[in-house]
């Protein structure tokens, strides 16, 4: 039964991802100003707690997308998800050295990000299933 609801739970999280993206018309969401009153602060994408503050934005657009590295390639789906699956080493091996990165820039856009999503939770799914035979 727990591999029946994995498989569910894991087809419809790769259908929204595959939905989500999908090539069409992007969407942009404009908030109004926001009307402070007196006391009311105006937000400013930062958490404060007691003794911590914490900076809260998201990603930034990359302006490398479909611009072609030096040697004129541009990394697809495949090389996203080669590069996915590859992750946890390349993460180690930045750790030792800065010369090496965990993601390609000059990618397709959001075709190499799924790839390289996907070959991360190929990794998990593959680990995931070495742990479970071992406990058996």
């Amino acid at each position: 039964m727990k591999k029946k609801l994995f498989f569910v739970v894991l087809i419809t999280v790769l259908l929204v991802m595959v939905a989500g993206c999908a090539p069409g018309d992007v969407v942009q969401i404009n908030t109004p100003a926001p009307n402070t009153q007196a006391g009311t602060p105006a937000p400013s994408g930062q958490i404060n707690v007691p003794g911590i503050s914490i900076q809260i934005s998201a990603p930034g657009p990359n302006l490398m997308v479909n611009t072609p590295d030096a040697h004129s390639r541009v990394a697809g789906i495949l090389m996203g998800i080669w590069h996915g699956i590859i992750s946890p080493v390349t993460l180690v091996v930045s750790l030792a050295n800065p010369d090496v990165q965990m993601y390609e820039v000059h990618n397709d856009g959001s075709q190499y990000n799924f790839g390289f999503l996907l070959g991360v939770a190929i990794v998990f799914v593959i680990l995931g299933a070495l742990a479970g035979s071992r406990r058996r």
